[in-house]
């Protein structure tokens, strides 16, 4: 990589590769899977096979960093080299916006140096556990957490997961979102979400295994009292929850070390499509997840999440219900679909390492 013909550093840490995972575990063909990229930019038929994008650590030389928060509170970053070139990353890209907020040429504040890790809402829960703290684990293990800047505001479970990692929110320099930064020596990250040698790093940091009771929880995630995506005939399809033995919560009830300390004593783990799923990554390897969606809007994420953290994962399929918008329509399953789930899932356990003796 040049910027304005002077050399920056540039290393490659995993290459781009495909993964090789299972199936959904009460599926047998493939072809029952949606096709549909979405916006996600590959699809639940993809992720057996789903093309891993290769993780790299680089650095520019005078590179600006401009950003700003949309209508709908949703930070957007982009990076520019000294040249004036638009770095187009995962959840890093320049948008319409940013070209009206340079012309509006607020005066930037210059650094020297800094390492960046945020991407498009950072502050989303799941962006935030599969994108971020991966990256700060990564950066630990090289002892580059030194630049790093964070928010100048964190919400509760992003401070609780890094005192949790050991690391001190306070030690962190921080930035404004929508400020102008100048950076002389600016160093980045691209990252895929979801593979294991990243991933699986921040459940050792968090909840290493060994650090709670052997797994034997089997727990269902309500999202009754959620705004969107919920589960309207979940009290018709609650007995079928209870009497396989599983436990009903309330994640917006729960810290995040509850949450976690939860999440590491699962064996099972079922929920509508919902944001309280990427917790799975604090369930030990073996765990079986069961998600309840709409395939209408097939989001692949929660799939290719438990392929990479090795766990089980089945899926239900849910019929939409009302008349919001795709990404925040409620959903109706049937009965007999989630019975043929758990009862897939439950045949699906393996026997936990700590219960191997290792």
């Amino acid at each position: 990589m040049r910027a304005a013909g002077r050399p920056a550093a540039f290393e490659t840490i995993h290459p781009a590769g495909a993964a090789r995972n299972p199936l959904p575990v009460n599926l047998h063909d493939r072809n029952a899977l949606p096709a549909d990229a979405g916006w996600w930019g590959y699809s639940m038929y993809d992720v057996p096979e789903r093309e891993s994008g290769e993780t790299f650590i680089a650095t520019i030389p005078d590179a600006t960093l401009v950003s700003y928060v949309d209508e709908q509170r949703e930070f957007l970053p982009a990076i520019l080299t000294c040249d004036g070139k638009a770095m187009n990353l995962r959840e890093i890209v320049f948008r319409n916006r940013h070209a009206e907020v340079l012309r509006e040429r607020p005066r930037p504040r210059r650094i020297k140096r800094a390492t960046w890790i945020c991407e498009r809402v950072y502050d989303n829960h799941s962006h935030w556990l599969t994108a971020h703290l991966p990256k700060l684990c990564l950066l630990r293990e090289r002892d580059m957490l030194s630049d790093v800047l964070l928010p100048t505001r964190l919400s509760p479970a992003m401070e609780a997961s890094l005192r949790l990692m050991g690391l001190d929110p306070a030690a962190f320099a921080r930035f404004e979102p929508g400020e102008l930064l100048q950076v002389e020596e600016f160093t980045f990250l691209s990252t895929d979400r979801f593979r294991p040698e990243l991933l699986r790093p921040v459940r050792e940091a968090i909840a290493p295994l060994g650090s709670a009771a052997e797994p034997h929880r089997k727990i269902y995630i309500s999202r009754g009292k959620a705004r969107m995506r919920r589960l309207v005939n979940e009290d018709d399809i609650w007995p079928v929850f209870e009497r396989a033995g599983f436990e009903r919560v309330f994640m917006e009830e729960m810290d995040f070390p509850a949450q976690v300390r939860l999440m590491s004593q699962t064996a099972m783990l079922a929920a509508p499509h919902g944001a309280g799923l990427t917790n799975m990554m604090f369930c030990p390897p073996g765990a079986q997840v069961v998600e309840i969606a709409w395939l209408g809007f097939p989001n692949p994420n929660f799939y290719a999440l438990a392929s990479a953290m090795g766990l089980g994962y089945a899926l239900v399929p849910a019929e939409p219900f009302g008349d919001a918008t795709p990404l925040q329509r409620d959903m109706v399953a049937d009965v007999e679909a989630v019975q043929a789930a758990l009862d897939a899932a439950e045949r699906n356990i393996q026997p936990s390492p700590l219960s191997a003796g290792g």
